[in-house]
């Protein structure tokens, strides 16, 4: 069967926040949702497509500026990604984690691929733990701004949780 496609519901969300170009949304998903969430230009544009074809959301452009097309909701996107925030997630998704797949096939403590396949991996998730901490502080230093965004300040907890753990977990593996 299928997988949905949940990138309209995404880029109903990011529309629910204010109007925004294809540009605009793209770089949503690079600097913002990016932690969490991927998909390019390749992937976002055709969706528009869809999505407007569908009576999801509208396009128009400014009076000062004709080159760019903004997109925002239509009524119907509005009830559709209302719809869609207010039904609960019925399963977790499978992780595509490259590193919990390669350890998974080294047969034995002693391997040198091991010691390798770790020390990389505690220089990712440290560079990936300070990126978010940096995150952190460049979004969300008031709580005001937390207030505002509460849900993506949420998220970046739970991404910082994550590779908190994973590197207390990667520092008291031993290998021989």
């Amino acid at each position: 069967m299928p997988q949905k496609r949940i990138l309209p519901y995404v880029i109903l969300g990011i529309l629910e926040k204010g109007d925004a170009t294809g540009k605009q949304i793209t770089d949503e998903f690079k600097y913002e949702i990016g932690e969490f969430w991927k998909s390019s230009h390749s992937q976002i544009y055709p969706e528009l497509k869809h999505m407007l074809t569908d009576g999801w959301i509208d396009s128009y452009q400014k009076e000062d500026n004709d080159k760019e097309i903004y997109y925002r909701p239509t009524n119907l996107g509005k009830e559709i990604i209302a719809d869609w925030l207010a039904t609960p997630v019925a399963k977790l998704p499978v992780s595509k984690d490259l590193f919990s797949l390669k350890v998974f096939f080294i047969k034995r403590a002693d391997d040198p691929r091991l010691k390798t396949l770790i020390a990389n991996q505690k220089k990712l998730v440290s560079q990936n733990l300070a990126h978010l901490k940096k995150r952190e502080a460049e979004l969300f230093d008031t709580a005001e701004k937390i207030n505002h965004n509460y849900g993506h300040y949420l998220i970046l907890q739970r991404a910082i949780s994550r590779q908190e753990n994973q590197l207390a977990w990667l520092d008291q593996l031993t290998v021989c």
